[in-house]
């Protein structure tokens, strides 16, 4: 595998292990929980939002290595429908920060290919936060070389029963797959040390390797990213059926 130029590999080891990685066994959807922005500010005495911002910045390191690494879809949880509960003061900043962050990005995105989609509730975003929204889905839709999906006032579970309730009693495993929208995930990884889901795409998890890494998010680089690569390269993913090496 070609080692990704967006970014250098720490050492020679590292450099070692991404070309030793089968383009034909990576993760083609990696989700992230994006955990440790408020931990990582107040750890340096700076407000919250800091860690916001400064996850913003990991979040574009982020989407730069990803199609290097074989990823063809991201989807990261940017503010779940619990986290409403948050002071009045931190919501409204990452509401303006979401906001900044779709105006920003969405030139480079549409540069290097990037389909940027929302998914989760649109209703209670403030007005301000829509247009962006849609501008950012509109300017980007021809991309291919990366989907970007950003969860914001998400809740997996309001998503299923969602779902279920529009296939009105006929819901199969393959149609609330597609009525939920996305792929299954092949690869989360949770930054920041929890190791929860966090109502984070529980149906198309099902059978996701998990990577949880005490890094907070603010420091995850595109090398963490491409060691999460590796170790997902490294498992065996048999989807309930027996080892390989059973059947010998």
């Amino acid at each position: 595998m070609k080692t990704p130029e967006l970014w250098k590999p720490a050492n020679r080891q590292e450099t070692e292990l991404l070309d030793k990685l089968d383009s034909k066994r990576l993760p083609h959807h990696v989700a992230i929980i994006m955990d440790g922005n408020g931990r990582w500010a107040t750890a340096r005495g700076l407000p919250r939002v800091a860690g916001h911002t400064a996850g913003a910045e990991a979040l574009r390191r982020a989407v730069e290595a990803a199609p290097d690494l074989g990823i063809g879809m991201l989807t990261v949880y940017a503010f779940s429908s619990d986290n409403w509960q948050r002071p009045r003061t931190e919501v409204s900043a990452l509401m303006k920060l979401f906001h900044m962050y779709l105006r920003r990005e969405r030139a480079r995105c549409v540069e290097n290919g990037v389909r940027v989609s929302i998914i989760g509730r649109r209703d209670r975003l403030p007005a301000m936060v829509l247009p962006a929204i849609e501008a950012a889905e509109e300017a980007t839709r021809k991309g291919t070389r990366l989907a970007l999906r950003l969860a914001v006032d998400y809740s997996s579970r309001e998503a299923i029963a969602a779902a279920a309730k529009k296939l009105n009693g006929h819901a199969t495993r393959d149609r609330l797959s597609a009525a939920l929208g996305g792929p299954d995930v092949d690869l989360l990884i949770r930054t920041g040390g929890e190791q929860r889901l966090s109502d984070f795409l529980l149906w198309e998890a099902a059978y996701a390797e998990l990577v949880f890494t005490p890094v907070m998010w603010p420091d995850f680089q595109a090398a963490d990213l491409a060691a999460a690569v590796a170790e997902f390269h490294s498992r065996e993913r048999r989807f309930g059926a027996v080892p390989k090496i059973a059947l010998a």
